[in-house]
């Protein structure tokens, strides 16, 4: 069949058009041209990939003021899961840091310079909850205490070990019982309940894992205290 003319033409420019399309695949071409474009004469501007989120200290979702302290708290998932404790972009407590165990995850920090002074776990199924007590009694005014659960926290405490909690801005202690998660951020010689804290009970009805109740995770920003005056 013969091709007329003006056909032949379309014809070639259609071959030659995807000629060069291929030729750009392969050798890298700009690839911002399509087959309209030949044929328009316009070419297309590359599109803007989106901005990547800002990332802020322990991955909150804003930057803290000056003079305030970034955290993020991470309970135990289950028995399995360790807990996390991020201060100001430092992981102080997590299983790769190798510093958890089962009970009780505490961080201690200065709260006027923010320097991590101690970490230490309490067994509150198996262990003895007089070393908690000798861990709580002694500390100084402005201490930060940071506190993560894993498996059971709350076995083991008494009364004196739920008020000390109490003294440092807990009000969920006095109820924390067997294998409920909890996370805390208290201050020794703080004068209100603290705002940072968040307990999830052990419920069969809601139990996210068979038998223990869904990690908690909680972050925010803590003022750092001014020094305190000899």
């Amino acid at each position: 069949i013969l091709l007329t003319a003006p056909l032949r033409g379309v014809v070639v420019l259609l071959l030659v058009g995807f000629t060069w399309l291929l030729a750009s695949a392969l050798f890298g071409g700009d690839s911002s041209l399509s087959v309209r474009n030949i044929f328009t004469g316009t070419k297309e501007e590359p599109t803007q990939s989106e901005p990547r989120p800002r990332r802020y200290k322990c991955g909150l979702s804003a930057p803290c003021p000056p003079k305030h302290l970034a955290f993020r708290l991470v309970s135990g998932a289950a028995n399995v899961i360790g807990p996390k404790i991020c201060l100001e972009d430092k992981m102080l407590v997590s299983s790769v840091k190798n510093n958890v165990g089962r009970g009780l995850n505490i961080a201690l920090v200065n709260g006027v310079t923010g320097e991590l002074l101690e970490t230490k776990t309490f067994d509150m199924w198996a262990g003895d909850v007089s070393n908690l007590l000798k861990f709580l009694r002694p500390l100084h005014e402005g201490t930060l205490v940071f506190v993560a659960s894993f498996d059971d926290a709350a076995t083991k405490l008494n009364d004196e070990s739920r008020r000390l909690f109490e003294e440092l801005g807990s009000t969920a202690v006095k109820e924390l019982a067997f294998r409920d998660s909890w996370v805390f951020v208290g201050a020794k010689g703080i004068e209100n309940k603290s705002p940072f804290e968040q307990r999830m009970k052990n419920s069969k009805s809601s139990n996210k894992y068979e038998g223990w109740p869904e990690s908690l995770e909680m972050d925010g920003c803590i003022p750092l205290r001014p020094p305190l005056e000899s």
